[in-house]
């Protein structure tokens, strides 16, 4: 990553060995009854207090220009560089800065306030901090503002620059993996840069396996399995919008066709919670992808419902295969998902 700012909310964390360095470790777990079964890493966005490579200049948890001092350390990153979170006060470093993140998505910079609307002033000085770092004697800064509100609309506003480009077309992984992004429309974009770690481990760990993406929305981890050399990925969601853009997605990186080599995509819109049946027959699946929302009315609600996902876990992987767990809940760390695991499961699978 840029390296000079918040790691986001998704972090490997390691029960073997000791603690690392800015929070980027693995997490394993390992059969009992089963053989050769390995549920692998639980990835928690909500976890706070971890930040990557070289931090700000100023280390105090409480400076309040701790959004300031990240940008102004990014003078030397290249002008074209891959999608990044650049700044994640919803990690909860810094008291008074939750609400805000700071994102990149080539050739704009998004600032998100939640449920807190930011003065004028305040997002002058950032966007005049992001125009000094970054285009001091030339081009005017891309900037987009959003303000995201529990009872009230989002709002979205153009701050400085041209608008951004469409379609608009992000990279990660230097370029290896591509996505469809709308940041002016929606308050999903396309691409949760929060996860871009669990993005790599699937690009990494994903050769010549059968995958199971559940909850898949754009097919970010599909994109990245298919590249990485997997055979199959089933994406399942019951968003038919967002399995469309998925499938864009597969197209803008030519993989996921029925006559490719390098493997096919399967883009699925139905409740998962009623589709176990077909999800085992096109099983069992290498590789599971568990990614999701916190909180949506009707549908999910991690507290109460993340333990049916965990329960299926064993009907649906191979031996050898491995599980990546996931949840984007400031409110719960990865304690709650390994402790769902171990109060669930816990003659099939163990952490190690």
């Amino acid at each position: 990553g840029l390296g000079r700012t918040f790691w986001p909310k998704c972090l490997l964390i390691s029960l073997s060995t000791s603690p690392v360095p800015f929070g980027h470790a693995f997490l394993q777990l390992h059969p009992r009854t089963i053989p050769h079964v390995e549920l692998f890493p639980v990835i928690s966005r909500a976890v706070p207090k971890y930040r990557v490579a070289i931090q700000s200049h100023n280390d105090n948890k409480d400076n309040d220009n701790a959004l300031l001092d990240a940008i102004y350390q990014m003078k030397d990153a290249a002008p074209h560089m891959d999608a990044k979170r650049i700044f994640h006060g919803k990690g909860e470093y810094y008291p008074g800065l939750e609400h805000l993140t700071l994102d990149w998505f080539d050739p704009v910079f998004l600032l998100t306030s939640h449920n807190q609307d930011l003065e004028d002033d305040e997002v002058q000085t950032y966007r005049q901090a992001l125009q000094e770092t970054f285009h001091p004697e030339n081009e005017e800064v891309s900037l987009v503002y959003q303000c995201r509100n529990v009872n009230t609309p989002t709002v979205t506003r153009i701050i400085s620059g041209p608008s951004p480009p469409n379609p608009h077309i992000v990279t990660e992984q230097n370029g290896t993996l591509k996505y469809i992004v709308d940041i002016t429309r929606n308050q999903n974009h396309g691409l949760f840069l929060d996860m871009a770690n669990g993005r790599e481990f699937v690009l990494n760990d994903a050769q010549e396996k059968n995958v199971l993406n559940l909850f898949a929305y754009t097919c970010g981890f599909s994109v990245a399995a298919l590249i990485g050399g997997a055979r199959q990925v089933v994406n399942m969601d019951m968003s038919h919008g967002a399995l469309k853009v998925g499938q864009r997605n597969h197209d803008c990186n030519g993989i996921g066709r029925t006559h490719d080599s390098r493997g096919k995509a399967r883009f699925l819109a139905h409740d998962i919670f009623k589709s176990w049946g077909k999800l085992k027959k096109l099983g069992p699946y290498d590789l599971i992808i568990m990614d999701p929302p916190s909180y949506q009315t009707g549908s999910f609600v991690a507290k109460k419902d993340y333990i049916k996902l965990i329960r299926r876990i064993p009907s649906l992987i191979t031996p050898n295969g491995k599980a990546m767990l996931c949840l984007n809940a400031p409110e719960l760390n990865s304690k709650f998902l390994i402790d769902l695991v171990k109060d669930t499961i816990p003659d099939e699978l163990e952490f190690v």
